[in-house]
């Protein structure tokens, strides 16, 4: 197959927080941003894999600051690295001031996606080749990601872990 770049995968979602979706103290709640996270990340992964996706785990999901009513909220998401039928989907969410109209970081995630057949068959997908700085960086941290989420499971024992076993034996 041939690779593709993670912005072949690159999806953007903006979208405004109503009061329907808001906690006690006129913020996002955690499961709506969540939703929301959740679609943007399968849409990157069926666009990198064309393919139907599945959500595998949510690995990683850091709420670093509030979400406020009114807020313009833009999710962007795309593929860090790909595996035979599995994806890593890096998530970063954003938020716009209202008057100057100035982005900030406000919270990000990492989700793992597979890629199945018309029957749920796990099916191959394409590599990927990342170009910024910042895809390298985080393609080079997804297989220790995937290799911590493989042992926590008890799928993988930590001494088959190499990439994990490299930060820590010189």
């Amino acid at each position: 197959m041939k690779p593709k770049t993670p912005s072949d995968s690159r999806t953007v979602m903006t979208d405004l927080v109503l009061p329907s979706e808001t906690n006690p103290l006129n913020n996002l709640f955690g499961g709506e941003l969540l939703a929301r996270m959740d679609r943007a990340a399968s849409i990157s992964a069926r666009r990198h894999s064309r393919r139907i996706t599945v959500t595998a785990s949510v690995n990683h999901v850091a709420f670093n600051r509030s979400v406020p009513l009114g807020s313009v909220v833009t999710l962007e998401a795309a593929i860090s690295r790909t595996f035979r039928t599995s994806m890593e989907v890096y998530i970063d969410v954003w938020i716009e001031d209202r008057f100057s109209g100035e982005r900030t970081k406000a919270n990000e995630a990492i989700y793992t996606f597979v890629a199945v057949d018309e029957t749920g068959k796990p099916t191959a997908i394409p590599p990927i080749e990342p170009e910024t700085e910042l895809e390298k960086i985080r393609y080079e941290g997804a297989l220790r990601r995937k290799q911590l989420s493989l042992v926590l499971a008890g799928k993988m024992k930590p001494h088959d872990a190499t990439e994990l076993k490299a930060l820590f034996v010189s």
